[in-house]
């Protein structure tokens, strides 16, 4: 497969994911902002918009929801806003549109003309409707990719980048609770907006804690939107796109970087991660940012200019 391809399918798995989790994001925040009394609104938009890596120049001295649901949802210059993630995975499936499906081309053509005009602005309770719409959205094409592409590299990348942006975007989920407090309907509000509170309670049959919580989202094995399974899955992208030596120790170095904490992640203690949260979604960030690194050296040589993960 052609380099251009591959990494056009890498990166559309990734702004797929992104505009879907940064939806999710969006909806926690204005979750957050309606239900919790007390929340410093100026505080936690700040706190979100620096999760989110927006340059601190765009961010007035005192932020708030609305200049906050402008950066991450409209704003076309933000590299993780929701409109340039759609539009990114649309160019990205225009320059590889032999390589993906007609029905997933044509879900992401018309999600894009939705959103390019730059009329569709929803606000109040709108605002929630679009977020969910996006989502769908996301999940349609997902849907799509793994129900009409064969299981060959084209699908490897675009599963890759998926696992690769899901791992970064769950830890940025994490971290805007990270080091505060929470209650248990705090946890509750993570939960839903990673589609897991239902799975949740069918597999711990008991009301949400933190523990519990940080331990699904983190280390489930079977929860697909957890950190440990998008890990595993990204490694297994690897794995059949390279396989290794059968004897000896030979792999690339994003499979090893994926590995290596996969297995940190396999023997922690619950209680571990959810003293050393921070830390550790720091950890799982910059683990992104070096797996990225390691693909587009090895499989892209003219590496994508446009990063925006740390």
């Amino acid at each position: 497969m052609l380099s251009r391809i591959a990494e056009s399918l890498y990166w559309l798995g990734r702004y797929c994911e992104r505009s879907e989790d940064t939806a999710r994001l969006l909806d926690v925040f204005s979750h957050l902002l309606l239900e919790e009394r007390g929340v410093d609104e100026h505080a936690a938009s700040r706190g979100i918009l620096e999760v989110m890596g927006v340059d601190a120049a765009a961010v007035p001295d005192a932020p708030d929801a609305t200049i906050v649901t402008d950066l991450l949802a409209w704003d076309l210059t933000a590299p993780g806003s929701i409109a340039s993630s759609v539009r990114g995975a649309w160019e990205n499936a225009r320059g590889a549109r032999e390589a993906i499906s007609s029905e997933m081309w044509e879900t992401l053509n018309t999600t894009y003309r939705a959103i390019a005009p730059g009329a569709l602005r929803p606000a109040g309770p709108a605002q929630h409707r679009f977020f969910a719409w996006i989502r769908e959205r996301g999940a349609t094409v997902a849907g799509l990719a793994d129900s009409t592409l064969s299981r060959d590299e084209g699908w490897q990348f675009l599963a890759l980048g998926r696992s690769v942006e899901r791992v970064d975007m769950t830890t940025r989920l994490l971290s805007v609770h990270c080091g505060d407090s929470l209650g248990p309907s705090r946890w509750t509000t993570l939960l839903r907006a990673c589609s897991g509170y239902e799975a949740y309670l069918r597999t711990y049959h008991r009301a949400v804690d933190a523990s519990s919580a940080v331990e699904f989202l983190v280390l489930d094995r079977q929860f697909p939107r957890s950190v440990f399974h998008a890990l595993s899955s990204a490694e297994t992208c690897l794995a059949d796109l390279e396989p290794a030596a059968t004897r000896g120790v030979h792999h690339g170095e994003a499979r090893r970087l994926l590995g290596r904490k996969c297995a940190e992640l396999a023997y922690f203690r619950v209680a571990d991660v959810v003293a050393n949260l921070g830390p550790e979604i720091e950890s799982l960030q910059t683990t992104c940012a070096r797996v990225h690194a390691a693909v587009a050296e090895r499989y892209f040589p003219d590496p994508y200019t446009i990063e925006w993960s740390a």
